[in-house]
């Protein structure tokens, strides 16, 4: 089984000034693809924060997802803190998640979220609103359930899993 860390990255969220609604959504998506969740926290947009959180968490998850902070706001600083500890970028993911849900939201084009590799941990930044998540796992949730599989060395068949359409 494959395990998993949440961070809501919010500054009221933190302080239990605001509900999180977007963190029941990724618990339930996690539940719902056998995925344990073993953190689970809500920590403010600081940098410095953010990136030791992450970091801890790669060392000992499969997977890292954030969901916050990834807009234009001079508090929104997710990016800066995750993308530069990527072994590898995985740029197709933030690309999907903007194009795939601008029809919805056209606002989308705004978020900077993405994903990339630590280690062998797949680290996943969303939006931090829950349709942004929703949309988010919605087009995200074959990538990374394949990726975890490559990650951990699983057999992987590409051609099985995403045959292709005539």
């Amino acid at each position: 089984m494959h395990t998993a860390a949440i961070f809501v990255i919010s500054d009221s969220r933190s302080a239990g000034a605001a509900d999180d609604r977007s963190g029941p959504m990724l618990r339930n998506w996690l539940a719902d693809n056998h995925i344990e969740l073993v953190i689970d926290a809500a920590i403010p947009d600081e940098q410095d924060g953010i990136r030791e959180e992450v970091q801890s968490a790669a060392s000992r998850c499969d997977l890292v997802i954030t969901t916050g902070g990834t807009g234009v706001g001079p508090r929104d600083v997710t990016p800066e803190a995750v993308t530069p500890l990527f072994d590898k970028a995985l740029p197709g993911f933030g690309e999907i998640l903007r194009v795939g849900s601008y029809d919805k939201t056209p606002l989308s084009i705004i978020s900077r979220g993405g994903a990339g590799v630590i280690g062998n941990a797949l680290v996943v930044m969303l939006p931090g609103s829950p349709k942004g998540v929703g949309d988010g796992l919605e087009l995200l949730g074959a990538a990374i359930k394949h990726t975890l599989k490559v990650l951990s060395q699983e057999k992987v068949d590409c051609q099985q899993e995403n045959p292709p359409t005539t």
